[in-house]
């Protein structure tokens, strides 16, 4: 089987950060979340790296990012266009805002040929999930038989604000058999809750919820494409300048077609994460921590 391939989502406009939040330095010389997270990849064995981007950020990541990194990892960069959509569909007339995830995913299909993880720029997931996700793509990973990593709702929280969730519910054997994309998930008065029409529902804190860290072959490119192009002309439709498709609900919709397994994984590391500028703080100290326990050395390269 051919070795598998690190995909990694940096093409997001982090709006409610404020900036480039998938550059932003965290660590002691000014590494980027997502330095560390291809550190972590390369110790557990990936040896490629494509990274979804806006073409017009290219030249920002090769100076803050990829020159480091290239003597170790063969990088490439896939980007995401507005105006990548599957046959048929038409571009709306002033349409700027990227469509999600799911066609993000799409914009690295010419890129990728082996079994791949694909995740978030801007979350922090530690050196054990990508060892775990490795594990899977060079062992047990088909097509139509995927994987993700799952962590508890309420070690997912901020102190600074609601989040998005893919909340998942599995079966005995941690197979995943529904996952649903909430918004509004905070802390809310001591208690882990998210906003329905306008009313608190409370969510065990345990909840396994989706930090987009997925296991996939190129089989998926076939099934996201058909997803995507489902569902894009009555979104257009409704909301031709800000609809948005995003990798949970596609997987969501291959699982209810039972077109695909996705099974459950567990890491033993701390996920962390950067949706809002006052989280800053809190993971540049866990990072530094890191640094002095010795799980990262001081210089990454």
């Amino acid at each position: 089987m051919s070795e598998p391939i690190l995909v990694i989502l940096a093409a997001g406009l982090s709006l409610r950060y404020g900036g480039m939040k998938q550059i932003d330095g965290i660590g002691s010389h000014g590494e980027p979340i997502i330095d560390f997270s291809i550190y972590d990849a390369y110790r557990a064995g990936f040896r490629k790296v494509v990274l979804i981007i806006r073409k017009e950020h290219e030249q920002l990541f090769r100076k803050a990012l990829t020159d480091e990194i290239e003597p170790y990892m063969n990088v490439e960069f896939a980007f995401q266009e507005i105006s990548d959509l599957p046959e048929g569909i038409t571009l709306p007339d002033g349409r700027v805002k990227p469509w999600g995830t799911t066609q993000a995913l799409l914009a690295c299909r010419h890129n990728v040929d082996a079994p791949f993880a694909i995740c978030n720029a801007d979350d922090f997931y530690g050196r054990n999930a990508f060892e775990v996700m490795y594990d899977f793509l060079k062992n047990d990973v088909k097509d139509g038989s995927y994987a993700m990593i799952g962590y508890p709702c309420a070690k997912t929280l901020g102190d600074h604000g609601t989040v998005t969730r893919g909340i998942c519910e599995m079966d005995e054997n941690r197979n995943l058999r529904s996952i649903r994309e909430i918004r509004q998930v905070g802390r809310i008065e001591g208690e882990v809750r998210y906003i329905e029409n306008g009313e608190y529902v409370p969510l065990d804190p345990n909840t396994p919820v989706s930090m987009n860290f997925w296991g996939f072959t190129p089989k998926v490119f076939e099934d996201f494409t058909a997803v995507l192009q489902e569902f894009l002309p009555a979104a257009i439709a409704r909301d031709p300048y800000g609809s948005e498709h995003v990798i949970p609900t596609a997987v969501g919709t291959l699982l209810e077609r039972g077109l695909c397994s996705v099974k459950v994984l567990t890491s033993t590391d701390s996920w962390y994460g950067v949706t809002y500028k006052e989280d800053k703080p809190k993971v540049v100290e866990a990072i530094a921590e890191m640094k002095k326990s010795g799980r990262y050395p001081d210089r990454l390269w």
